[in-house]
């Protein structure tokens, strides 16, 4: 077993830590502190958890995508557990958006979906994350590389959700936070770096499992090739 694994990391509950208290801070300021929108009222405060999740969706993919690159140029494990542990978190993160957006789209434009460019490519990048965890699953010996090209897929995308907004649409414009009021705009960012360190979190706390369920793949393979596991 590799000396990373056998160190103790206290990254994933200092993470895990920070990320609770500013939670538990954001909520307070969301619903005290930031100004009451006259045309969503208490709808609009979802905007403080949807943009949120959705950075921090684009940097897991992205996460994934540079990984997954680096995994197909140099087939060293390390890359391919990062690719994993980014995408497992990506897929949930993606089915918080999607959920968040909907009810935003309900209470703003009284319909729960619509299919509007940015929306759309978000739901397509979505199942294209579900397609990378399930191959990853069921795909046999060559599942890393497989799932590695529908990841660097998914990140080619990335730069067309995040731009992929016109007049024609009614989802707010990409920079949307820049043209927030002060109070909105630093609970938005503390809300940002509070979800940043809840992703930290999960991502580390995700490669130390993948990592561990490949050293235990490869210890049982050395024991039926030599005999001692049957």
């Amino acid at each position: 077993m590799s000396e990373a694994t056998t160190k103790p990391s206290y990254a994933v509950p200092v993470f895990a830590a920070l990320s609770a208290i500013g939670f538990a801070i954001t909520i307070w300021l969301v619903f005290t502190y930031t100004p009451l929108a006259q045309d969503l009222f208490f709808n609009q405060k979802i905007f403080y958890y949807h943009v949120a999740h959705a950075f921090m969706m684009f940097a897991a993919v992205a996460l994934c995508g540079v990984s997954s690159i680096a995994f197909l140029k140099f087939r060293k494990p390390k890359w391919d557990d990062i690719a994993l542990a980014s995408a497992e978190v990506a897929v949930a993160l993606g089915a918080v958006v999607l959920i968040t957006g909907s009810i935003w789209g309900k209470a703003a434009w009284d319909v729960w979906w619509t299919w509007e460019k940015r929306l759309t490519m978000s739901l397509l990048l979505w199942l294209t994350l579900v397609a990378y965890v399930i191959v990853r699953r069921f795909a046999g010996s060559s599942a890393d590389r497989m799932a590695a090209g529908l990841a660097v897929f998914g990140t080619v995308a990335l730069p067309f959700i995040y731009f992929m907004v016109d007049r024609s649409d009614r989802h707010p414009q990409a920079g949307v936070a820049a043209a927030l009021e002060p109070k909105m705009k630093l609970v938005f960012w503390l809300s940002v770096a509070t979800f940043l360190c809840w992703f930290l979190a999960l991502v580390i706390a995700r490669i130390q499992s993948a990592r561990a369920e490949r050293e235990l793949r490869e210890l049982r393979e050395r024991g039926l090739d030599t005999g001692v596991l049957t």
